[in-house]
């Protein structure tokens, strides 16, 4: 009962989302032709400044599939909508307007139970949002006839999914503080974007950051699953869970 509970809360955030991020990647792979008509008529770009060499690396490796499949999906498309999806899929929960909650907590169940229940499931769905349409892209692929590792897929997809859960947990355990969606969903997107902004003006904080770490930067140009970074990231999501039971459990109804 407690799990229907909580897909009959999220359902549709996360059926719409999931279908987003489907169609997005199938509609990524068969855009590669097109991108690859328009880079080689495209003009040179000058590398003198900052956008301009930034402009030109990401030509650069849209000239081949598995270049352009990161930089246009793992760097920015899901990284960006996964975070989002995240921060609503954790937003809302045991502490809601309408009465609702008082039911809800006068199961014969604990309180620390009901939120590992809501998180379970959250997680679950975040979870299928990044794997599927990863997966989607390397099945596709041979479609145009190019070729994306399904390795590399599920790769990417763990370190989308990992780093974007500590997004989720936070906007779960903001949900334990305040009785409505907006506050959490707002406060954590503040967060996403100070970090998202931090990264981009400095090159120290870019280098170990929370959006490289999601895009698995460090596999697709070196190679190397970045396991210190993802075991921090299960560390704060872990943490922000636990927080987010403890918090439930104490507070007075």
């Amino acid at each position: 009962m407690l799990w229907y509970k909580s897909w009959l809360d999220t359902r549709w955030r996360f059926i719409i989302g999931f279908a987003l991020c489907v169609g997005g990647a199938w509609l990524a792979v068969f855009g590669y032709p097109r991108v690859t008509r328009l880079i080689a008529l495209s003009p040179a770009v000058d590398v003198t400044t900052e956008v301009g060499r930034r402009l030109h690396d990401i030509v650069e490796l849209s000239r081949g599939f598995r270049g352009y499949i990161w930089v246009q999906w793992f760097r920015q498309s899901m990284v960006q909508s996964v975070t989002l999806l995240a921060i609503l899929l954790g937003s809302g929960g045991v502490v809601t307007h309408g009465g609702g909650e008082l039911y809800t907590l006068s199961l014969p169940v604990s309180r620390e139970q009901l939120l590992y229940t809501r998180a379970a499931v959250g997680l679950t769905e975040l979870l299928l949002i990044a794997f599927v349409p990863s997966l989607v892209i390397a099945l596709m692929s041979p479609a145009i006839g190019e070729h994306f590792s399904v390795v590399s897929a599920l790769v990417h997809a763990t370190c989308l999914f990992i780093t974007c859960a500590a997004f989720f947990s936070l906007a779960l355990l903001l949900s334990t503080s305040y009785s409505d969606v907006w506050r959490p969903m707002l406060i954590t997107a503040a967060v996403g974007l100070v970090l998202s902004l931090a990264e981009a003006v400095n090159p120290t904080v870019a280098q170990f950051g929370v959006y490289k770490l999601m895009s698995g930067e460090t596999y697709f140009r070196f190679g190397r699953v970045p396991w210190p970074g993802l075991v921090v990231a299960l560390a704060v999501s872990g943490g922000l869970i636990v927080a987010a039971a403890a918090n439930v459990s104490r507070r007075d109804y």
